[in-house]
């Protein structure tokens, strides 16, 4: 073992041991000169049956990994191959193993087995995407450690190997019993994206009930045979990940990840409530058929009570004052006559107080949540009635901006925000198209952002071309932005703008160097935003609020002008 305070390869320190495996040790170790932590995992020859072959996977493992870059992978930063060791130098990862957690704390929350899963997704589709695509093949908990932030990072690629279309089956068995999937028992076919789509569900089951399917009896249950409170939702989409025909799984990331976002959808009684209006529909045939003449008035009374009933309900939740109040009588109300628009306003303005203030928004990002699960068993639907004007102006425009202001801390939000800007460009009228328009414009390109993989160096996969037309990207968000502002004194989507571009000047100032940006040029956007951020704090004072609220908002100005004056400070310093 490495002697804990030692120098590896003259620069890095090691500090302590951070995990053990059957032939490895992993030590946190640190670059004094450049003040950064490592992780250092080393291999011992000695005790080591086959060592070369063991050398060759590790250098095969190494040299897949140096040509990824992903956020939630590490990165290889060096491999050193000494006399009785073999040495690979890693992005050191804060945090603890999901199956630490599973022990100090059993089955987790639903609702973060659902977000680690769509991160999953990701870096598993980021992955299968390679050129040739590669398939991981070994998911369980202890291979995906949970950081501070509450986002995961993918960990251990011992097992990963690059799909080979000529391959009829794998020849050796690899993976974790209980989590591997039939095609990984060598000769029972080739493992492809699907074999990790299987690993996954087996992870998630793992997660969200507590029973590990790596023990004895090797087997998957409903997972609401364990607890009946589980999601049907998501019951539904480990079963389907589970099946033992791959051609019966989901046949890539991308589809399990759209259902894991419309996950409402698959409910047991988001289905009934969808079925509730054709219940009605037969309900009035069969009157119709028994009391012919009679039926007519019996409807109309039955219609003109019903219309009552739901102005009555939504009356009352307009002038109700309790909250949890407001939302069940436009529950109600929408559930009487879920065509009828009146109750989906009154809700969005109970979860957002758009009209009587842009940015007195709701504390919590989860109870904003809830009002999408309400509003997406009716308007998620294709149907006619609910893809109108009125619709799009009122709810899909107003609630796609909501989810991309208040979700600030949530890219998922803001992704989420993409479908409703979508219903309302495409069905808003002619007064809200360049509204629409320009809010769905801007939530794609923060999705893009979000989601781009990009070195500071510009080395991996990220040209100088991609930089200047990055630039180009941040730029067009800005004014975009600011423009959005003087039409509608809305402060949330600059302020959310200018946050994006300071922290991206900051983070890849080096990579738009090289791709042509000048340090002239990168100092007058750094101006042209601080004067964003004046106005900003202007129309803040100017439009007015509750004091918190006020206070809040202006806090955010003060930390972006001091950021503006760090990232001027080190363009001077450094371009």
């Amino acid at each position: 073992m490495l002697e804990i305070g030692s120098i590896i390869d003259g620069k890095y320190k090691i500090l302590n041991v951070i995990g053990k495996g059957g032939m490895s040790v992993v030590y946190q170790a640190v670059n004094e000169r450049a003040n950064k932590q490592w992780a250092i995992k080393e291999i011992r020859k000695d005790g080591v049956q086959n060592y070369e072959v063991v050398r060759q996977n590790l250098i095969a493992e190494t040299d897949m990994l140096k040509k990824l870059s992903h956020p939630n992978l590490p990165s290889i930063i060096d491999v050193i191959d000494r006399e009785g060791t073999f040495l690979i130098v890693m992005d050191y990862i804060e945090g603890k193993p999901l199956s630490d957690v599973l022990k100090a704390s059993g089955a987790q929350p639903q609702e973060d087995v659902i977000e680690w899963a769509k991160q999953l997704c990701d870096v598993l589709g980021y992955l299968h995407s390679r050129k040739p695509a590669i398939i991981y093949r070994d998911m369980k908990p202890s291979n995906v450690m949970l950081k501070p932030d509450g986002n995961i990072a993918l960990i251990d690629f011992g097992t990963a190997r690059e799909f080979k279309s000529t391959s009829v089956a794998d020849t050796t068995c690899l993976g974790t019993r209980g989590y591997a999937a039939p095609e990984q028992f060598g000769g029972q076919g080739q493992t492809d994206a699907r074999t990790d789509i299987y690993c996954l569900g087996a992870t998630m089951y793992h997660l969200v009930t507590g029973h590990n399917p790596a023990t004895p009896p090797y087997e998957m249950y409903p997972i609401r045979q364990w607890n009946p409170m589980l999601s049907s939702g998501l019951e539904e989409i480990i079963l389907k990940c589970t099946q033992l025909n791959p051609n019966d799984r989901y046949q890539s990331c991308a589809e399990l990840l759209y259902a894991l976002d419309n996950i409402i959808y698959l409910e047991e009684e988001n289905k009934k409530v969808q079925n509730l209006k054709w219940k009605i529909f037969l309900t009035s045939v069969m009157l119709t058929g028994v009391m012919s003449v009679g039926a007519l008035g019996f409807n109309v009374a039955a219609n003109y009570q019903i219309d009552n009933t739901y102005q009555a309900l939504v009356e009352r939740a307009r002038a109700e004052e309790d909250f949890d109040k407001r939302v069940e009588y436009c529950e109600q109300a929408i559930e009487i006559d879920p065509e009828k628009i009146d109750a989906f306003e009154v809700l969005l303005q109970t979860y957002y107080n758009y009209e009587d203030d842009p940015y007195d928004l709701l504390e919590f990002e989860n109870e904003y949540k809830n009002f999408q699960t309400i509003t997406t068993q009716y308007l998620g639907s294709d149907e006619e009635a609910y893809n109108t004007e009125e619709f799009a102006d009122k709810i899909y425009l107003k609630l796609g901006e909501a989810l991309f202001i208040v979700c600030d801390k949530s890219t998922e939000g803001k992704n989420s925000s993409i479908y409703w800007l979508e219903k309302a460009a495409e069905n808003c009228s002619d007064q809200y198209k360049d509204r629409a328009n320009l809010l769905l414009t801007t939530a794609e390109y923060y999705k893009k952002l979000a989601n781009s993989i990009i070195s500071p160096t510009g080395e991996l996969g990220f040209s100088k071309d991609d930089y200047r037309e990055y630039w180009n990207n941040l730029k067009q968000i800005e004014s975009f932005a600011m423009t959005d502002m003087e039409s509608t004194n809305n402060v949330g989507l600059p302020l959310e703008s200018c946050k994006l571009c300071v922290g991206e000047i900051q983070n890849r100032m080096s990579g738009f160097s090289s791709g042509g940006i000048s340090k002239d040029e990168m100092l007058q956007f750094l101006n042209l935003l601080n004067s964003d951020v004046t106005k900003i704090r202007e129309k803040i004072i100017g439009v007015g609020s509750a004091d918190d609220s006020i206070k809040d908002k202006i806090k955010d100005c003060q930390d972006l002008s001091a950021n503006i004056i760090t990232a001027r400070d080190t363009i001077e310093r450094s371009l």
